[in-house]
């Protein structure tokens, strides 16, 4: 009997011994983005999971597969509701057909500066964590984009100089853009863009100065830059629910402390990123230009077009998304 307690309590013994590593092993995340390692958001990123990794003691690791290499961009909320990946990166607006909301920040000349882009923001997050609570996720943190400018290889002094010319759609209001222009919208995506624009696929496209200078627009014969300021389109990292809950609190505390520096520093960075991206476009001979006041005329009836129809199919959501941004 001795013997068999003896022999009982080794096996245990070896039985933890064993299991001891597995308790210690770190949990490790997957992070799809559709943009370069060199882009902003994705340096921003980047440096969220170097800060979880290093607040958790590497409890969490998060490992970051940038340019649409893990997923395509349109792939990537899937994936992360469906659990392929922990965490990812979207850009809010080029989900609006599957709920009006996502699109509120593409809607043209609606907030026009990062401090209205905050406003609308602030209005929207409410709104945005109900729904995606709904479909298993958490928005850890947002970051826009800088202002959207107009590119073509031609000038462009009003919205009748677009009409006909193939137009790079990436959401759904981009595509309407192109629409109520008379352009031809052709939907591609960041990591293909330059190839677009080099093929002659994409002529003309509103987009801001970082991807110009992260696509290289200036190699594929683009010569004007058109500082619209119309929109300043969000990225979203979101995280699949079910994975943030299995966390213990300290390192779920932990995450959510490096989202909100991210967003801090993010929003700081699209700011100095969009000075010097424009530097780099004037340096690489891209006229950058103001539109005219045709030009800007035209683009604000599409805007205000684009807005009576968002609001009709949002409904109450969108309603109180613009009622809350429009108080002072």
């Amino acid at each position: 009997m001795l013997k068999n307690r003896l022999i009982n309590a080794t096996l245990a013994a070896c039985s933890m011994a064993f299991a001891l590593p597995s308790m210690a092993q770190s949990v490790k995340w997957d992070m799809p983005t559709a943009y370069p390692a060199t882009n902003f958001h994705t340096v921003n990123i980047s440096q969220f999971a170097k800060d979880v990794d290093q607040a958790t003691g590497g409890k969490l690791k998060i490992t970051v597969h940038s340019n649409a290499s893990l997923f395509k961009a349109n792939e990537i909320k899937r994936a992360v509701q469906g659990g392929q990946a922990q965490v990812g990166e979207i850009i809010l607006s080029g989900y609006q057909n599957e709920w009006q909301v996502f699109g509120a920040d593409g809607l043209p000349f609606v907030a026009d500066s990062y401090e209205e882009a905050e406003r609308l923001y602030k209005a929207q997050k409410p709104v945005l964590d109900r729904k995606l609570a709904e479909q298993g996720l958490k928005l850890l943190f947002s970051v826009p984009w800088p202002p959207q400018g107009l590119y073509s290889s031609k000038p462009i002094n009003s919205a009748a100089d677009l009409k006909g010319s193939k137009w790079r759609a990436y959401s759904p209001a981009t595509s309407r853009i192109a629409e109520l222009v008379g352009a031809q919208p052709v939907t591609v995506q960041a990591a293909e863009l330059a190839q677009a624009l080099a093929t002659g696929a994409v002529e003309t496209n509103m987009t801001s100065a970082v991807t110009g200078v992260d696509s290289k627009f200036f190699d594929a014969g683009v010569k004007f830059y058109y500082d619209m300021q119309a929109w300043l389109p969000k990225n979203a990292v979101l995280v699949n629910q079910a994975a943030f809950n299995a966390l213990d609190k300290a390192t779920q505390d932990a995450v959510l402390k490096a989202a909100a520096s991210a967003e801090t520093r993010g929003w700081g960075d699209s700011k100095k990123v969009n000075e010097t991206a424009k530097a780099t476009l004037q340096k690489n001979k891209v006229s950058i230009e103001a539109p005219s006041a045709q030009l800007k005329a035209d683009m604000q009836r599409v805007g205000s077009s684009m807005l009576l129809e968002w609001l009709s199919k949002s409904g109450a959501d969108g309603k109180e998304i613009i009622d809350a941004f429009n108080k002072k």
